[in-house]
């Protein structure tokens, strides 16, 4: 019994979690605003992509709003990508997120959401809630400026 048992044990895959920075916490970026949430998405976006292809990403909080990191969670389409929450919440819990502000770009310009980012955006903050993660804002964002559902009292 005990070789079949060491046999299986073999054949399962183990699981890390790790988070690893090299930057000082007092070196951190703190998010005070939509608009410096905005400015630093926009600083990091691949400006090869912002008006080509719709990427959503997340921005993961500490409890004082430091940015403890950026991940990029989806590449599409010129019109849509998929943000699959799981990937959204792997990231958080990763990094020991207390808090995320959800960010995509538009290619086309146009800052005002869709129906399916307003849904996108009501699953992924009922999803948070059980995990003590505030979903703080969900940002869309352009070249030329950028939608906050907090802002817009969407949230």
């Amino acid at each position: 019994m005990k070789n079949v048992l060491q046999q299986d044990l073999n054949t399962i895959a183990e699981i890390e979690l790790v988070y690893k920075t090299n930057v000082f916490p007092s070196k951190r970026p703190v998010i005070k605003t939509s608009q410096s949430a905005y400015e630093l998405l926009l600083s990091g976006w691949d400006r090869d992509k912002i008006e080509f292809v719709e990427q959503f990403k997340v921005l993961l909080l500490n409890r004082a709003n430091k940015v403890l990191g950026i991940s990029l969670i989806s590449t599409g389409s010129a019109t849509g990508t998929v943000a699959d929450p799981k990937l959204i919440f792997v990231a958080a819990l990763k990094a020991n997120a207390c808090g995320i502000i959800l960010a995509h770009n538009h290619p086309s310009g146009n800052t005002k959401p869709s129906k399916a980012d307003e849904l996108l955006t009501a699953k992924i903050t009922s999803g948070a809630t059980y995990l003590d993660i505030n979903v703080m804002d969900h940002i869309v964002v352009t070249t030329e400026g950028y939608y906050s559902f907090a802002d817009e009292g969407m949230m």
